[in-house]
């Protein structure tokens, strides 16, 4: 077992909290096949109409994606193309880019099990989630580097508005060291004796 020290360990919880509210956003599902529906702990999910159009929790969605009894709307897909427009968008911008959404990296992270799925059952080609993943590898290298860049100094609210949630986590926590790094070795201090 991989041993973490404290402020490792508060980091990782602090993602998985921000991965667990992005699973409680809502998304756009439309439904590919009639189904019933169920009801869970006094909440009914369905039923469900083929054509028709439903606004799920993202956790709740994930079953009845993988089920092929929903699919996430045209609009709030995430796929190996938008994620080439993204890496080519953070490339050419030294800028650090504002996404529309504020947990668009979580979305991201989610999302692959999507592709995972259509490469699995045929859907599509292996080459879509291995591109899927350069890109997604691609746009998070790039968004660290401007970061990091960032966290040198005091940056604006307008440039810290960019980020998406997770990244100011990681803003936060690397300004505070580079800081703290800094202060000590510029402060001045003497050997006594």
């Amino acid at each position: 077992m991989i041993k973490m020290n404290k402020i490792e360990y508060e980091f990782l919880d602090s993602l998985r909290r921000i991965n667990f509210i992005f699973r409680n956003e809502g998304i756009h599902t439309e439904c590919i096949k009639n189904h019933k529906g169920f009801s869970i702990l006094g909440d009914k999910l369905g039923p469900f109409e083929k054509g028709k159009k439903y606004k799920l929790k993202f956790f709740l969605a994930v079953p009845f994606i993988e089920n092929n009894i929903l699919k996430v709307a045209p609009h709030d897909k995430c796929d190996n193309v938008d994620l080439q427009r993204f890496a080519i968008e953070e490339r050419d911008d030294q800028k650090l880019i504002q996404r529309e959404q504020d947990y668009f990296l979580n979305k991201i992270k989610e999302f692959n099990q999507f592709m995972e799925k259509d490469v699995k059952e045929n859907n599509k080609p292996q080459k879509f989630l291995d591109d899927y993943k350069s890109y997604y590898t691609s746009v998070l290298d790039s968004r660290i580097l401007k970061i990091m860049r960032i966290a040198k100094s005091d940056s604006s609210i307008e440039v810290e508005n960019r980020l998406a949630v997770s990244e100011h986590l990681l803003y936060n926590n690397i300004h505070k060291i580079i800081n703290i790094w800094r202060e000590f070795f510029l402060s001045l201090t003497r050997i006594k004796g």
